[in-house]
């Protein structure tokens, strides 16, 4: 019996739809644009806090205008979709800015959407008044291995799933503007993986989480969650855990690395484990997904060679743009994205005040 699982996008019929880009790093130059330039998309300008570096960034992805501000930028009637790529601590004003101009339609924001919970709120409520579509980055749920083991269970191949969990042992790309802020892997790469039990297997009714400080990093700035463990709880008996272990030991001081990332989901009737390979970035390293189950003989291992890095970074903006052209909700849109911002700020939470900490809690 062979198991077709579905692991791509849905791209839109029409992918001339001019976006206009706002920040000029490493993820936009590097992930983005090149994920959309390789779909077909259509980015018609750029704008970042250095001309120089826009203008770098455009000469290498063959964008044709180039702004000197955000402003300017979206009043370029071309410019119909903005994506944004800036620090959270600024996202909100560019967002109260792109609203204002009635030539765009749509925004795909970073995550995470706000600072907290509540500028999450402001934000969604901002874009839904001005009537303007608003999705959110989170690019995991289009890593190949994460969609493939959703359609696994949506096939119910996994029957009713009873236990998942991430081991990340993995040295994240930090970035300077998390220095100010207070807090490092929570809300930068844990959300990830929030995101994606949610994705997974629906909303939890509470967490518990654990933190302590990566000793690496501390050096550089002050932060509780370095390294962030938890476990979700849901309603139906279920639990999702994950040990986010962004120290890994002495990797870069010295000693031998073993660095990884593997993920395992069990259900009554299958289970799969997989691989995701951003770890290896830049070498291009497709993740990678095994299963078994009743139904089939054997471990299936089928295999890809798209790698979330950069090709995953085409799924968020495919599916604002389908959400545009069939006038609906995206997949990921700002009022779901709220619900993984709640299990983020439910996990501070727990982790300050050493306890299980219930979703519904945050939304109060």
């Amino acid at each position: 019996m062979h198991i077709e699982l579905e692991y791509l996008p849905v791209f839109p019929e029409n992918k001339s739809i001019g976006i206009g880009c706002v920040g000029a790093g490493f993820i936009m130059a590097d992930c983005q644009l090149v994920a959309y330039r390789n779909a077909g998309f259509n980015p018609v300008a750029i704008t970042s806090r250095t001309l120089a570096n826009s203008q770098k960034v455009a000469q290498r992805h063959n964008i044709a205008k180039v702004y000197a501000t955000y402003q300017e930028m979206f009043a370029d009637t071309e410019v119909e979709v903005v994506d944004i790529a800036v620090p959270p601590d600024g996202q909100i004003a560019v967002i109260k800015e792109a609203v204002k101009h009635k030539n765009i339609r749509a925004i795909l924001a970073q995550k995470p959407l706000g600072m907290n919970y509540s500028e999450a709120l402001e934000i969604v409520r901002i874009c839904e008044d001005a009537g303007v579509v608003l999705g959110v980055n989170q690019n995991m749920r289009y890593d190949q291995s994460v969609r493939a083991c959703k359609d696994l269970l949506n096939k119910g191949l996994l029957g009713k799933p009873v236990f998942g969990s991430i081991d990340m042992r993995a040295i994240p790309h930090w970035t300077g503007w998390q220095a100010g802020m207070g807090w490092l892997t929570l809300r930068v790469m844990s959300i990830h993986h929030l995101d994606t039990f949610r994705y997974w297997f629906g909303d939890p009714k509470s967490v518990y989480c654990s933190v302590a400080q990566d000793p690496r990093t501390v050096s550089k700035f002050a932060h509780d969650d370095g390294i962030a463990l938890y476990i979700l709880e849901y309603e139906n008996g279920m639990r999702a855990s994950s040990w986010d272990d962004v120290w890994t030991g002495p990797a870069r001081e010295g000693a031998e690395e073993d660095i990884y990332i593997n993920y395992r989901v069990e259900g009554l009737d299958g289970m799969a484990k997989g691989s995701i390979g951003w770890p290896n970035y830049p070498a291009h390293s497709p993740s990678t997904l095994d299963f078994t189950c009743k139904e089939i003989s054997g471990w299936q291992r089928p295999r890809w060679q798209e790698a979330w890095f950069p090709d995953a970074f085409a799924g968020p903006m495919a599916q604002l743009l389908v959400a545009l052209e069939q006038n609906k909700e995206p997949e990921i849109g700002g009022r779901d994205n709220l619900k993984t911002m709640a299990l983020v700020d439910a996990c501070y939470v727990s982790a300050r005040e050493h306890r299980a900490v219930e979703i519904a809690e945050i939304y109060s």
